[in-house]
């Protein structure tokens, strides 16, 4: 052992054990399952690994000699199953354009399980700079870490210590019944809307009553908060009112359908072009300690003491080990890409050509989305990161270089050349997304680990065993779920019920861009409109920086979340944000009355809220958990898709206001609680 481990109380602490491996895999088959239905159903997914590790922690604790950093680990296994079920988002276009008839196991596991390992790998020469330097917040890893922290109970906690699980307790209860009322009672309304017209031009005044990402907002801090608020701004005063007013609604439609409707065709992809340019700079902006990443590890392949003479919580994967993974990875996917192209009547150049080329795009484009997922996952959260609009920029740009290649091999202009480009071009923005999901999580999870002491090789190797585990499940789900209920536009029999269908949204947005390249009517001047967007504000973010002295920013990755994203989402987020600004000013104010010291103020009064906001994020976590376990046996025997739904009349209204009323109060405790500055 090193010396440099003599001093490290976590240092003999198991991390990595078989029981905690079954644990997490049990876990991750689970939520992975749980988390392909939802996606299909209504386009989102749940974070997994803050309820992970709430039940890592209950079952660990009957077996001997358990222990945070274990918990950990099983946490950091099953967190694979929030964020590569996101493949979804692509994936089911294949059976939308009529190309797949099913989902075959063997390409489908090499897709999810290939592109996850990659995510891995590509992430890790970003830690030192993303996570040890960085001052992201990483909303979920700070929250998953307090919750480890908060149910320690081995040698190295202090016994004596305010723990935090009455925190933690109370806003899980707080936010877990709201959601079982909101989402399996259907009782309060999750959003509420105040529509008007000015003019022609609609408008609308958007709420979201969700406390999770209340909690999430929290973290995320005022400046990501008001740049989320300018998108949000931007999207429902400005475009989507000078849209409606220059393309009157139609007859047939009412006010928010249609409002809605141009937000989801038009606006939508100006979110799309802001998030791709920021992306591209933060990339850029990354490139300097990527390489300084890169140059330590290959320093470290050079020099096989330096590994071992690294302290534990520094020491990462081992870079030959990781470049084996890699080529083995690339040689794998070559061989699906072959595999999905040799049965079209193509010469042997050009299938050599579309396999080389789409090959070399999964990774290329993969690797550079790793850096902006990871920088979005620490900005606000893996949970509300735009993972969709990474995909549709993969989807882009392997478009436009697979239709260079189709035009100069004759597959341009015939409906089956057509139809095989645009399939070849999902497959392919399949693979990069599942890198960019994993991405998203490998850098929160390794945010945990900082907190609580692991070792990031560890949790490294067991995110490696989720992503298997996870991409194990996924196919089987995907084929019984189509099977039992199809999705729209793709039913496997005639006469199946289309209104029981999955709408798989995502999936569809991605194929309807898709196709729209090579048939040329994709509406291009949104997408450029936000990179032109993106690019004002990349100018103006750094010019506020340079005179504020970093005190006030703008991120156009925030802005651009925040046109991209259904408002549901982006409001609470952006209301948390707010009141971290509020909390922080009022304690400041408190301890200068009091004559207290400030700084001591301030951070009781952060521990409290990061506590409360874990909370509310584990609450709707783990409700979300049990109801899409609820609704799967139901759907699946026939039964309603809301089985506890009390279906009352006339309740529309209602539950909007007693929505807002739920919100309003867990608000004002959350307030309360923190801006305690005595334990």
């Amino acid at each position: 052992m090193s010396s440099n481990n003599n001093k490290d109380p976590y240092a003999h602490m198991r991390e990595l054990t078989l029981r905690g491996t079954i644990l997490g895999a049990l876990i991750t088959v689970i939520f992975t399952a749980s988390n392909v239905y939802l996606g299909l159903k209504v386009g989102l997914t749940f974070a997994s690994s803050i309820p992970a590790a709430v039940i890592s922690m209950a079952v660990l604790k009957f077996f001997p000699g358990s222990n945070i950093l274990e918990n950990n680990m099983v946490q950091t296994q099953a967190s694979s199953a929030g964020s590569l079920s996101a493949i979804i988002f692509v994936i089911p276009g294949l059976l939308m354009l009529g190309y797949w008839q099913g989902f075959p196991f063997w390409q489908t596991l090499f897709i999810c399980a290939t592109g996850g390992i990659l995510g891995v790998i590509f992430t890790v020469p970003l830690r030192h700079a993303m996570v040890v330097k960085s001052k992201l917040p990483y909303p979920e890893g700070v929250a998953a870490a307090e919750i480890l922290k908060a149910g320690n109970h081995d040698e190295t906690s202090d016994k004596s210590a305010d723990t935090g699980a009455k925190e933690i307790l109370i806003g899980s209860i707080l936010s877990g019944v709201v959601s079982f009322a909101t989402n399996g009672l259907r009782v309060i309304s999750d959003s509420a809307s105040v529509w008007f017209k000015a003019g022609n031009g609609i408008f609308q005044l958007p709420m979201g009553f969700s406390l999770a990402l209340l909690g999430a907002g929290y973290l995320v801090g005022i400046v990501g908060g008001l740049a989320i608020l300018a998108g949000i701004a931007f999207t429902w005063f400005v475009a989507v009112p000078y849209l409606t007013a220059a393309n009157p609604q139609p007859v047939d439609m009412e006010m928010a359908a249609y409002a809605m409707q141009i937000w989801k065709t038009k606006v939508r992809f100006i979110g799309v072009g802001t998030i791709g340019i920021a992306a591209i700079w933060t990339l850029i902006s990354l490139i300097k300690p990527m390489v300084e990443g890169m140059r330590q590890s290959l320093a470290m392949l050079k020099n096989a003491n330096a590994l071992d003479a690294s302290h534990r919580t520094d020491r990462d994967m081992s870079p030959k080990s990781m470049i084996y993974i890699t080529l083995a990875c690339m040689a794998v996917i070559a061989a699906t890409i072959w595999y999905f192209v040799q049965n079209t009547p193509i010469s042997a150049g050009l299938t050599v050509a579309l396999v080389l080329a789409c090959t070399l795009l999964a990774a290329g484009i993969g690797f550079l989305v790793a850096a902006a997922c990871g920088y979005m996952a620490g900005l606000v959260g893996s949970s509300s990161s735009p993972i969709s609009g990474i995909g549709i920029i993969s989807v882009v740009i392997t478009s436009l270089v697979l239709m260079a290649i189709g035009q100069a091999g004759g597959l341009i202009g015939t409906p089956e050349g057509e139809q095989f480009l645009t399939a070849l071009t999902i497959f392919t923005a399949s693979i990069v997304l599942a890198i960019a999901c994993i991405a998203n999580d490998n850098l929160q999870d390794l945010k945990t680990g900082q907190l609580v002491h692991a070792t990031p090789a560890m949790q490294q190797i067991a995110l490696l065993i989720g992503c298997v585990v996870g991409a194990i499940v996924i196919a089987p789900t995907l084929q019984m779920l189509y099977q039992a209920y199809g999705f729209t536009g793709a039913m496997p029999r005639e006469g199946m019920d289309a209104a029981q269908a999955l709408s798989a949204p995502q999936a569809t947005l991605m194929t309807t861009i898709a196709k729209g390249i090579f048939s040329g009517d994709l509406q291009w001047g949104y997408i450029f409109g936000g990179i032109g967007l993106g690019v004002a504000l990349i100018v103006i973010d750094a010019l506020l920086k340079k005179s504020t002295s970093g005190r006030f920013a703008l991120p156009a990755l925030a802005v651009g979340m925040g046109i991209y994203l259904p408002p549901v989402v982006n409001v609470p987020i952006v209301i948390g944000a707010i009141i971290a600004w509020f909390i922080s000013r009022h304690v400041s104010k408190k301890a200068k009355q009091a004559g207290a010291d400030e700084e001591s103020a301030q951070q009781i009064s952060v521990r409290q809220g990061t506590l409360f906001s874990a909370g509310l994020i584990v609450g709707e976590s783990l409700i979300g958990v049990a109801l899409a376990f609820v609704v799967a046996a139901s759907v699946t025997s026939g039964g309603s898709d809301a089985p506890l739904a009390l279906n009352l009349q006339n309740w529309g209204t209602a539950s909007e206001v007693l929505g807002l009323i739920a919100f309003v109060i867990g608000a004002v405790v959350f307030v309360l609680r923190t801006v305690k500055t005595k334990n």
